[in-house]
């Protein structure tokens, strides 16, 4: 029997190339971005900036595959994949990294084992590595 009060984190949002949204955007699915945002992206899915996409504002996900171009802090819980033709113009907080040859990185960079802290950019030891564990 289906559950009817439960909600689809599987859902994507799309901003397709030629839309250009100003403001903050918070979501718990999925964003892709081929157009333009001058604002903060939130969201507990994962972020993929397509190759026309562009952030200006800071971004905060799970996971995150860089095409494009962003301008500000990009903090990211697990994995954080920069294309060959992405541009990063500021910090990264984030627990992996991978950063394919041609990708422009201009920022400060802070990376761990564990996962990022979405709202302060820190990196969370996992139990089993805390000193005197």
């Amino acid at each position: 029997m289906a559950k009817y009060n439960e909600t689809d984190n599987n859902t994507i949002n799309l901003i397709s190339t030629g839309t250009d949204i100003t403001g903050d955007i918070k979501s718990n699915g999925d964003i892709r971005i081929d157009g333009t945002l001058k604002g903060n992206l939130n969201t507990k899915g994962k972020v993929v900036i397509g190759p026309t996409g562009k952030v200006s504002g800071e971004v905060i996900c799970k996971n995150s595959e860089v095409s494009g171009i962003v301008e500000g802090k990009i903090i990211v819980g697990q994995l954080l994949n920069l294309k060959a033709s992405s541009k990063i113009l500021g910090d990264i907080a984030t627990a992996k990294l991978s950063i394919e040859p041609g990708a422009l990185f201009t920022g400060y960079c802070k990376m761990g084992e564990g996962e990022t802290d979405g709202a302060t950019g820190s990196i969370k030891e996992k139990e089993s590595e805390k000193p005197g564990k």
